[in-house]
C-alpha cells in the first residue's frame, strides 16, 4: 500500500519567485511543487500539494487529511506564529504533521522565532530552502 502525503502551503508561498528573493529564492512554487512531487515518487509516496492564503481553508484541509492521508509536510508562514486554531487542528487530526519553513526562521525577526504549531507538530525543519520541503518528505516516508 502506498502513503500518501498532503503538502499544505500557506500564505504568500503563491508569489514564491517574486516575493524577497533574497530570503526564499527566485523559483517559482510551480518549480517546488514539482521538484516535491518528483521526491515524494522517489520516496515510494503519493503527493498532493494545497496553497492557500486562508487560515479556515488550510484547517479545513487538514481536518480532511485525517481520512485520507498518512502524514502532512505544512509550510503555515506567518500564521505559524499565532494561529491557535491551526494548533488545534493539527493536534485533532492524529496523523504527523511536518513544519517547515524555506527561510532559517531562528536568524530573521524575532517574532518569527516563536511556533504555536510546533508543540503539536512531529517535527520541524526551516533554513534549507526548498530542501526544507525535500527533508520533511524523507522523514515521512520513514515514519
Amino acid at each position: 500500500m502506498v502513503k500518501k502525503i498532503l503538502v499544505i502551503h500557506g500564505p504568500n508561498l503563491n508569489l514564491l519567485g517574486e516575493r524577497e528573493p533574497g530570503v526564499y529564492g527566485n523559483l517559482t512554487i510551480d518549480a517546488l511543487n514539482s521538484n516535491i512531487i518528483d521526491r515524494a515518487k522517489e520516496q515510494g509516496l503519493e503527493c498532493e500539494i494545497f496553497q492557500s492564503n486562508h487560515e479556515g481553508a488550510i484547517i479545513d484541509k487538514l481536518h480532511a487529511a485525517r481520512n485520507t492521508f498518512d502524514g502532512v509536510i505544512l509550510n503555515a508562514g506567518a500564521y505559524t506564529h499565532y494561529s491557535y486554531a491551526i494548533r488545534d487542528a493539527i493536534a485533532a487530526i492524529k496523523i504527523p504533521v511536518i513544519e517547515v519553513h524555506i527561510s532559517n526562521v531562528f536568524a530573521r525577526d524575532g517574532f518569527r522565532s516563536n511556533s504555536v504549531i510546533a508543540p503539536v507538530c512531529k517535527g520541524s525543519i526551516s533554513g534549507f530552502g526548498f530542501g526544507s520541503y525535500y527533508l520533511a518528505v524523507q522523514a515521512l516516508s520513514e515514519l
